[in-house]
């Protein structure tokens, strides 16, 4: 990649310094200037850190009108172009933004994408390598994130021990692991002696995939993650990132309805 800031070619021209829709909730408007997520555009409100003009607003359902100004502190906020970016995760990086233990996370591999702060979607832990979606879209990255949306993943997982039949079974009928019931949606033998197997899931929970292995008895050497809400690592190398087409971008957005 170039060491010069690219200039994403698909950004969404979202500037302003204004609100140009009457009627937008702050939390959305707050949403859409890249700051955070809408929950946790709830909660700087409610801490009364959101300013409106000149006045502080802490209700949660404030609706902007046409020319008001959004401030955090003493900031202005400001819609920013909209920025995503597909990356294929190496080991070794944590997903996060900041790491007090100065690790290295998925941010110094995507820091000459934008010139604006960028967020992953969800979390792939240190060991999980594959795709991992960042942006600055904070209404999208919330939706592509809860639960209710059900977005579709497929793992490559190499396994220490040949997965038994008895246990193939077992992880396609439904396990109940510590934090209640998982289904999976396809379960399949990837190589012959059944030490490598692909898994398709829409749960988003925490380390799901090494819990249902480890709950079996297995220990994942590798564990790779190769679809993701319909995006997919062809032609993106480990450790490198593309921007997302006009139509990934559609297709993630009516995903996230």
């Amino acid at each position: 990649m170039s060491k010069k800031v690219r200039k994403n070619p698909f950004a969404s021209r979202n500037k302003g310094a204004t609100v140009s829709q009457v009627g937008m909730r702050l939390n959305r408007y707050i949403a859409h200037c890249g700051v955070c997520s809408r929950r946790e555009a709830d909660e700087l409100i409610a801490a009364g850190r959101i300013r409106v003009n000149d006045q502080v607003v802490t209700e949660m359902g404030y609706r902007l009108q046409a020319g008001d100004k959004v401030y955090l502190g003493k900031r202005q906020l400001k819609r920013e172009d909209y920025v995503y970016v597909l990356l294929n995760k190496p080991k070794d990086f944590i997903t996060t933004t900041k790491d007090p233990r100065a690790r290295k996370t998925v941010m110094d591999l995507v820091k000459k994408a934008a010139d604006v702060r960028l967020y992953p979607v969800g979390r792939l832990d240190r060991q999980t390598t594959g795709l991992l979606l960042l942006t600055n879209d904070g209404e999208l990255a919330e939706r592509l994130s809860h639960p209710s949306y059900n977005i579709r993943k497929i793992y490559k997982v190499e396994l220490d021990k040949p997965l038994t039949k008895r246990h193939f079974q077992d992880v396609v009928n439904g396990l109940t692991l510590e934090d209640g019931p998982v289904k999976v949606d396809d379960l399949a033998i990837l190589e012959g002696d059944g030490r490598a197997v692909g898994i398709e899931l829409h749960s988003g929970r925490n380390r799901i995939v090494r819990r249902i292995f480890e709950h079996l008895g297995y220990r994942i050497k590798k564990l790779d993650r190769v679809v993701y809400a319909g995006l997919t690592k062809e032609n993106l190398p480990r450790g490198k990132w593309r921007y997302l087409t006009p139509r990934e971008i559609g297709l993630l957005k009516k995903k996230g309805r």
